[in-house]
């Protein structure tokens, strides 16, 4: 396993980390601790979850991923080998905190359940999963129109940064780190720790694929600049990368089978980028799955690639991508289906 820097801190985190959100609903709590064996014994030292998991968030799965994680720390005791990430939930869900906004309130409710749940006395990266304001994420692309009150927006982030600050002079979380931000909100919350002496991100949680290249070329340019850190979710596109969606299918208990939501990514345009990426990789005898990987953890901006399976199989192929090194020929073939298929979600 290979390790990277966290941001500016001393903490060294697996290139490959692993997602958690399938956890009490698409697998069970004899799944989650599978995973988790499996991928301490591979070197696999960062784990990532939220408060809202499992996936698709309900009430009846709310926190369930993390109490998973809990118990299983209590029962392997293997706390100190894992550099442990939650989330606190934005606005959006009326059944978590009745859908209220992030600041000191809803952050010390959120932070103390989540301790509580996770079985342990401190989280090491503790994250804001996204804008009190929204953003482009979650399938906004196309229409996210960024209207709002730049002075209450700077004032909450203070509000919030403040109240990290106590988190960690109490020992609570060790850093924290920003998810789904834009290029804005990043800069802005730099921009405030700096004046006013507050606790610095040192991460950004956003999604990142061969099909989803929007944090190109300007969040990228900020992160390695500033010394933070792309964690990057999603590198498989929720499995579409892998072609089992093509032609219309649904394999049943698939991710995409199973959400309850829309689907922003499921598009023509999609398919074409997917069967040109499939091809690619059949030319050059690879596997798709560890293709899609091995691209994200090529990039400079990237400190991490979250990967979450279903089963141990594509688990074990994801983890495995940490060997694969892409050829000069397969990159630059990477940029021509790029070209060919621009901005497909």
């Amino acid at each position: 396993m290979e390790y990277r820097k966290l941001g500016r801190t001393d903490l060294e985190v697996s290139a490959i980390s692993l997602g958690t959100m399938t956890w009490g609903f698409q697998n069970s709590e004899a799944d989650g601790f599978a995973q988790m064996d499996y991928a301490l014994e591979q070197g696999i030292n960062f784990f990532d979850t939220a408060e809202m998991y499992a996936i698709p968030p309900s009430p009846d799965t709310y926190g369930s991923t993390e109490t998973i994680i809990g118990n299983w720390f209590a029962s392997r005791q293997t706390r100190d080998q894992v550099i442990l990430a939650s989330k606190i939930t934005s606005p959006g869900f009326k059944w978590i905190r009745d859908g209220d906004i992030m600041n000191r309130k809803n952050l010390n409710l959120a932070l103390e359940a989540s301790l509580k749940r996770l079985k342990t006395d401190y989280i090491d990266l503790y994250q804001l999963h996204w804008p009190n304001r929204g953003s482009y994420h979650f399938g906004k692309t196309w229409n996210y129109a960024p209207r709002f009150d730049v002075q209450k927006e700077a004032d909450n982030f203070l509000e919030v940064l403040q109240t990290l600050q106590s988190f960690i002079k109490d020992g609570k979380i060790r850093h924290f780190g920003l998810s789904n931000e834009t290029a804005w909100g990043l800069t802005k919350y730099l921009q405030l720790s700096e004046q006013n002496n507050l606790p610095r991100a040192v991460s950004i949680q956003n999604e990142y694929s061969l099909l989803c290249r929007h944090f190109e070329p300007d969040l990228s340019e900020i992160t390695l600049n500033e010394g933070v850190g792309l964690l990057a979710w999603s590198p498989l596109s929720r499995g579409m990368l892998s072609g089992k969606y093509l032609n219309g299918a649904r394999p049943e208990g698939a991710r995409i089978t199973i959400e309850t939501r829309k689907e922003h990514r499921v598009h023509p345009k999609t398919d074409a980028a997917v069967r040109d990426y499939v091809d690619l990789a059949k030319r050059h005898e690879l596997d798709v799955c560890q293709m899609a990987i091995a691209f994200v953890n090529s990039k400079p901006f990237v400190t991490s690639t979250l990967v979450a399976a279903t089963n141990m199989t594509q688990l074990k192929t994801d983890i495995d991508a940490i060997n694969l090194a892409l050829s000069d020929e397969v990159m630059t073939e990477i940029e021509t289906i790029r070209r060919n298929n621009p901005m497909p979600y």
